[in-house]
């Protein structure tokens, strides 16, 4: 399934696309509301009636697709994860990490999939990223590396919006990654049982039409088996957290290429779907 959020007469509602479609999933999980986060933590339960559902249902192009979850508890993301990445960063002077680079967005840069991103007054070199999201679908501790495509309750596209200047003032990257709106995600939620083989998937983005980046998923330096494993020998991951994988190289700090007002930039992952976003100047 294709899980999403949609907003029809300016209220958020959880759907399921199908097509060129999107099925109302009110009646079949009334009690979810609009929370992408309750049908997860529900999702084993619900997902018969879900699958069955036929209707109501919207054109996808009558509504406007939200970002498919806003109140996960965690927003997590692994840096240099891919092995071009790594050493564009290296030929800049930024050392390899030795393991798993964790940090954290916050929760409140969650932004649309076809949302405007706004570029910060206080930020001349806002960047793109493109990677691929997860979202955990069961409570788990210290889970092994063969059990781990079991926790998982589907992908997404994600665009790691970062400030660099911010990025760069201190050790930590978590003020830089976390600038209202810098969280693009979407458009939709697709469930693991259609991604057999995350690691074989292309991600690609594009900036005003023109290709920037594009690679295998299968170049990760540390695959989602490994990060769920790492990341929880540390914390106890819950149903809604959400987690991007990384991104390839030619990212734009590496060409001295930073958004400008107007600058559009697509993500796409095969199969699982593409986000658009218009950057705009902050207006204070």
């Amino acid at each position: 399934m294709k899980l999403a959020r949609f907003i029809v007469e300016g209220k958020p509602r959880l759907g399921k696309v199908v097509g060129s479609e999107i099925v109302d999933l009110s009646s079949a999980a009334p009690e979810c509301g609009s929370s992408m986060k309750a049908l997860i933590e529900r999702l084993d339960e619900l997902r018969p009636a879900l699958e069955a559902l036929d209707g109501p249902s919207f054109g996808l192009a009558d509504v406007q697709l939200a970002a498919p979850i806003t109140d996960p508890r965690k927003f997590l993301a692994i840096g240099m994860n891919y092995r071009a990445h790594a050493e564009e960063a290296a030929a800049a002077g930024i050392p390899t990490p030795k393991s798993q680079l964790w940090f954290n967005k916050q929760v409140t840069c969650i932004n649309g999939p076809y949302d405007d991103v706004v570029l910060p007054s206080v930020s001349e070199k806002v960047d793109y990223e493109a990677e691929l999201g997860f979202i955990i679908g069961k409570r788990c501790r210290h889970v092994k590396r063969e059990d781990a495509q079991s926790v998982i309750a589907g992908y997404f596209v994600a665009n790691d919006v970062t400030a660099r200047d911010w990025q760069f003032r201190s050790p930590t990257y978590t003020l830089g990654k976390s600038f209202d709106t810098h969280g693009p995600i979407g458009p939709w939620i697709t469930t693991a049982d259609e991604v057999p083989d995350p690691h074989n998937l292309t991600l690609s983005l594009s900036l005003n039409g023109e290709e920037r980046q594009r690679t295998s998923t299968g170049d990760m330096i540390y695959d989602i088996w490994d990060q769920i494993s790492y990341l929880s020998t540390v914390m106890t991951l819950e149903p809604g957290d959400i987690i991007i994988t990384g991104t390839p190289s030619n990212v734009g700090i590496a060409t001295d290429t930073f958004m400008k007002p107007g600058d559009v930039v697509r993500v796409e992952v095969n199969g699982l779907g593409s986000i658009e976003n218009r950057f705009v100047a902050e207006e204070r």
